[in-house]
């Protein structure tokens, strides 16, 4: 079996595209669940952000794996094959690793560093895990892509390079000015209650604004928000709740208006954003961070109202300058493909020196009962050393074997030698994968929790 990704982002995809290719949570629940039913899967895992679209598996055959990981990608976004594929990029075994891993270090970000990734990969392993669609393989992968995304945010000044999309966001509407000094004083409305919009009220309280309201469809998110950014010893702003209904009153009172919900259609309509910023002497500054989008793009055309959404975004990081760092996150990502590739071909051929070495103690027992049954006059002491002497000798025997087949199999090209060990001690294949389905589960009940 080997790991293989198909997906889009803002790389490889216009944002209209990726629009459209949202996946909601169900539709990524169905899409892993597809996943595992299809032929060539035997693990799947989901990585979907605003700015990208991965489906992560564990196939035994390339071709077929991308043909129908292809096809599913297509069926659960809603854009047709023929019009996702040229958008499509395709990476396999040591080169999706190496993707995954520059993703989680946020050299693939939108905003190059931003460290948000580290959260929506851990997002995306725990469903996986829920689901029971993430084995050893993704498992091991994913837990290792949280420890080089932090390793690299800790080791190297990445941070300065990297900025998550909220700020970057509120300095593309503050144009030029500084945050703090922009919003101080401004009222904010923020709608959506999850975790980007929850950092955008965190931000936003810290530069200063006067008052967030939080609108969100469930209330109780929405109280709990406000709960955080009021309660003692916090930022200290003026902060409420309000129903979605009361969106478009709170719109006439805002001066900066953050979106960022699950909803398929439009939050605010250009009309509502019109009739909002009638008669008002102010601009109204919306940042639109969903995807799909919340705010109708028409605002970008209207007097009076600044919009910056995923597009604009997209289009302003393109001349982000990068941080010096970047060169050395990029070798710490090359050292841990490396590190990771050698720990799963030495994994892949511990089964087969188990079952050698189980194989080795059954011959032993049975020359033992064989040797008993000639000698039956030896008493326990004499029984137990010569016991003792044949398992030495079949240990030592083994012990220059194993230990150099561990060593070769971690090296590239090393995957065949754990099938040159089976042949050449006629290792029944059946014993040889129970050890691994054992082995398997005891790690999937280690896994559970660890991310």
């Amino acid at each position: 079996m080997s790991l293989l990704v198909v997906g889009l982002s803002h790389r490889s995809a216009p944002v209209s595209v990726l629009e459209r290719a949202a996946l909601s949570g169900d539709a990524r629940a169905k899409l892993l669940h597809d996943t595992l039913a299809a032929e060539p899967a035997a693990e799947g895992a989901v990585l979907a952000t605003c700015n990208r679209i991965e489906l992560y598996a564990d196939v035994d055959k390339f071709h077929a794996g991308v043909a129908e990981l292809s096809t599913l990608l297509a069926q659960h976004s809603g854009v047709g094959l023929e019009e996702l594929t040229p958008y499509l990029y395709v990476h396999y075994e040591d080169r999706a690793v190496h993707h995954l891993f520059s993703v989680a270090c946020g050299l693939d970000s939108m905003v190059v560093g931003e460290g948000q990734i580290l959260g929506q990969i851990k997002d995306a392993l725990a469903v996986g895990q829920d689901l029971h669609t993430a084995g050893r393989l993704l498992n091991d992968l994913f837990q290792q892509a949280l420890r080089v995304g932090k390793r690299a945010h800790s080791e190297t000044g990445i941070d300065r390079a990297g900025q998550s999309l909220v700020t970057f966001g509120l300095e593309q509407l503050a144009d030029g000015v500084d945050v703090a000094d922009w919003a101080k004083g401004k009222r904010a409305l923020v709608i959506g209650a999850g975790s980007m919009s929850s950092l955008a009220a965190a931000t936003l309280a810290r530069a200063g604004v006067a008052e967030i309201v939080v609108a969100n469809r469930t209330a109780a998110r929405a109280d709990r928000l406000v709960e955080i950014l009021t309660e003692p010893g916090s930022t200290g702003v003026a902060a409420r709740a309000v129903e979605m209904v009361a969106v478009g009153d709170e719109l006439t009172r805002a001066d900066i208006v953050v979106s960022c919900t699950g909803a398929t259609g439009l939050v605010l309509t250009g009309e509502a954003v019109e009739t909002a910023v009638q008669g008002r002497a102010a601009p109204l500054y919306l940042l639109d961070l969903a995807m799909p989008r919340d705010i109708d793009a028409a605002a970008h055309r209207m007097p009076g109202v600044r919009l910056v959404d995923i597009e604009s975004l997209a289009e302003a990081s393109a001349d982000a300058p990068m941080a010096a760092d970047v060169d050395q996150v990029r070798g710490i990502v090359s050292d841990e493909v490396a590190a990771f590739g050698a720990a799963q071909r030495a994994a892949h051929i511990t089964p087969t020196v188990v079952a050698l070495r189980a194989m080795a103690a059954d011959v032993v027992a049975g020359e033992v009962a064989r040797l008993e049954g000639r000698l039956p006059g030896l008493d326990d002491k004499q029984r137990a050393e010569i016991t003792q002497t044949v398992r030495r000798v079949v240990d030592k025997l083994l012990h220059a074997p194993t230990v150099r087949v561990k060593q070769l199999a971690s090296e590239p090209g090393g995957a065949g030698y754990a099938d040159a060990l089976r042949t050449l001690f006629d290792l029944d294949p059946g014993t040889v994968a129970s050890v691994s389905r054992a082995d398997l589960n005891d790690g999937d009940v280690k896994n559970r929790g660890r991310v």
